[in-house]
Order: C-alpha cells, then sequence, then structure tokens
C-alpha cells in the first residue's frame, strides 16, 4: 500500500514526538487493515476496520463514519489512489475532533 511508505518516509524525517507516535499509530493500523482485507471477506473487513483503534477505545469511530468507510472500502478494493483521497479525509475529520476535544474549554461547576 503506497500510503503506508509515504506515511512511514514521512516519519523517518518527523521531528515532533506526538506527530511520531501518530504515524507510528496510523500505520500500525494500515497495516492492521492491509492485512485484514487479504482473508475476510467484505463485510466482515467493514465491520472489523471499523474498530481498529480509530479513537481511543474507538468511543468515537462513529463520528467518523463516512470518510473511514470510504477508506475501508478502497483499501478493500486495492485502490492506491482512492485509499490516499479518502485518508485526507478521514484525518482531516480525526483531527478536528481531536483539537476539538483539546481546545473545549473545561466544564463550568453547577450552581
Amino acid at each position: 500500500m503506497q500510503l503506508i511508505e509515504d506515511l512511514e518516509r514521512r516519519l523517518a524525517r518527523e521531528e515532533s514526538l506526538f506527530q511520531a507516535q501518530l504515524l507510528r499509530e496510523d500505520i500500525a493500523r494500515l497495516r492492521r487493515l492491509r492485512d485484514m482485507a487479504t482473508v475476510l471477506e467484505r463485510n466482515e473487513f467493514l465491520d472489523k476496520g471499523m474498530r481498529v483503534g480509530w479513537t481511543p477505545g474507538d468511543g468515537r469511530t462513529a463520528e467518523l463514519r463516512e470518510p473511514l468507510e470510504a477508506l475501508l472500502d478502497a483499501v478493500y478494493r486495492k485502490d492506491d489512489p482512492g485509499i490516499r483521497g479518502s485518508w485526507q479525509a478521514l484525518h482531516k475529520a480525526r483531527m478536528e475532533r481531536l483539537l476539538g476535544c483539546l481546545s473545549a474549554p473545561p466544564p463550568q461547576p453547577a450552581d
């Protein structure tokens, strides 16, 4: 999968420890998807591919359903251009969720 190779090259020159860790986790997820796509039937692959740790404990993965389903479909079909495009959409959606969680103001005490 070309995307894995691209991310590995990016990891090799990444200076941020935080970004490097995210890249390592994403590479591991993508390898797992690639391997599952070769041995599972499509429906089982789509089901299991939704639960490989896209969000902590997959608790918010449902919020990523649309771009994640597009990625899973492309991975299953081994469509490298489709994988790249859907990865970009998924990555953007995940980062928006992550940054939204980190930037939310702390809860205010009840009166």
